[in-house]
């Protein structure tokens, strides 16, 4: 049966808009699986030699058949984009095809940008509310716009939250167990190391190197760190990774839409103190930094400042699914004075909220403290009108604070 995602209204309303949809998202994600729900054909690249064959002989072959038209892994013949472009010219209908693919290929001379005729929509993997673990009763949206409701009780345990991290928002593996989900995120994560990262290059790489940049990502996540703390980290045999080589293993890791960058909030403060502009960094689903480094729900549970650092940045992988829909994006805030942001979601016209991520209750007070001190910091700004600052928990109860801050359960919290 298939399960509900957040970019199912956003797909159906992209392909209204435009010719063709690009569905991109890392591996195993459910982009093929929901991209059939509101296909009329299909064809997988990436499944049948004799069709990429075809595609790479005359791509506008593979064109053909009931519109939406699916067309899966599309980057495994890139030749497919530039066709599809024409024929989007040539029918001038809207809502024709949905391309998915789990990696970006090297931009050449031959690709057009498809401007005007392509729209992306990002699927993450599955948060928390789309996986039924949780009960939503706070709305991202409400928050922005003024009608969500005050408060909420009950949800999920630090130990529940453990858990789901664990497992990760893989459908596949939703409902299952933690072993199972070991296994697989294991293989997951091996595949990265041994294939994946040459798809968008196809150049040669070191499995055993980017094993070891892929742990020194998963113990640096939710921070923020230069690349040559990582190319001493990530290393075999004694020996560090050269930073240029760093450099290309994370491009790669991006494309294949394995790494997450948080980018800094740029706020054009008129005043003396210096922004930090350096983006924190994140992998696609807290599950595959665990893996990474083998983690078990008892290790997490014995190293509460390790399991902070997942808990956050689990916290930013749903607020990223669940502010898309809205035009947003998820950035951080430092400043060399030291006050500081775990999260800040920007919408289109500039209204923005303050977030901070703290398990421990006894961390609530100061957390509020920080955000009303950068929304005072920020009243110079008259352009960026702040629409409300949370501190997001682990705990199980969400309510108003007096001082106006909200404090909210992350299992209560939804798009």
């Amino acid at each position: 049966m298939y399960i509900p995602r957040i970019i199912d209204a956003e797909l159906a309303k992209t392909l209204k808009a435009v010719g063709g949809v690009v569905i991109e998202g890392p591996r195993f994600c459910g982009k093929t699986t929901t991209a059939r729900q509101i296909a009329r054909s299909a064809v997988a690249l990436d499944a049948d030699t004799g069709l990429r064959a075809i595609a790479q002989s005359d791509p506008s072959l593979i064109l053909a058949g009931e519109t939406p038209r699916l067309i899966d892994e599309w980057q495994v013949v890139p030749a497919i984009w530039n066709a599809v472009r024409h024929e989007i010219d040539n029918r001038r209908e809207k809502g024709q095809f949905i391309l998915t693919g789990s990696a970006v290929p090297m931009d050449d001379a031959t690709r057009h940008s498809g401007a005007g005729r392509f729209a992306r929509v990002v699927m993450e993997t599955m948060t928390l509310a789309e996986q039924g673990v949780t009960v939503p009763a706070i709305s991202l949206a409400g928050l922005f716009n003024g009608t969500t409701v005050n408060g909420a009780v009950d949800g999920p345990s630090v130990a529940d939250y453990t858990e789901y991290m664990l497992r990760g928002g893989w459908p596949g593996l939703v409902g299952g167990d933690e072993e199972s989900a070991r296994v697989v995120l294991t293989n997951y994560v091996d595949e990265i190391a041994r294939l994946d990262i040459s798809v968008p290059y196809g150049t040669a790489h070191d499995p055993m190197r980017v094993r070891a940049l892929l742990r020194s990502l998963a113990r640096n996540t939710s921070n923020e760190f230069p690349y040559s703390k990582l190319a001493v980290e990530a290393n075999e045999g004694g020996k560090p990774l050269a930073e240029q080589t760093v450099r290309n293993y994370m491009d790669a890791l991006r494309r294949i839409h394995i790494l997450k960058d948080q980018p800094a909030w740029n706020t054009h403060l008129r005043s003396r103190v210096r922004l930090i502009n350096n983006p924190k960094r994140h992998l696609a689903d807290p599950s595959i930094a665990l893996a990474a480094i083998g983690a078990t729900k008892d290790k997490l549970l014995r190293d509460g400042n390790a399991l902070g650092f997942f808990f956050e940045s689990l916290v930013i992988h749903d607020l990223r699914a669940y502010s898309a829909p809205l035009g947003g994006d998820v950035f951080h805030y430092r400043d060399s004075s030291g006050l500081e942001a775990d999260a800040i979601i920007e919408l289109r016209d500039s209204t923005w909220a303050g977030i901070e991520v703290k398990m421990p209750q006894s961390d609530i007070d100061s957390a509020a403290a920080h955000l009303l001190a950068l929304k005072n910091k920020l009243a110079e700004n008259v352009q960026k009108r702040c629409a409300f600052l949370a501190v997001i928990t682990s705990g199980r109860v969400s309510y108003i604070r007096k001082d106006n801050v909200r404090v909210i359960a992350l299992g209560h919290l939804g798009p």
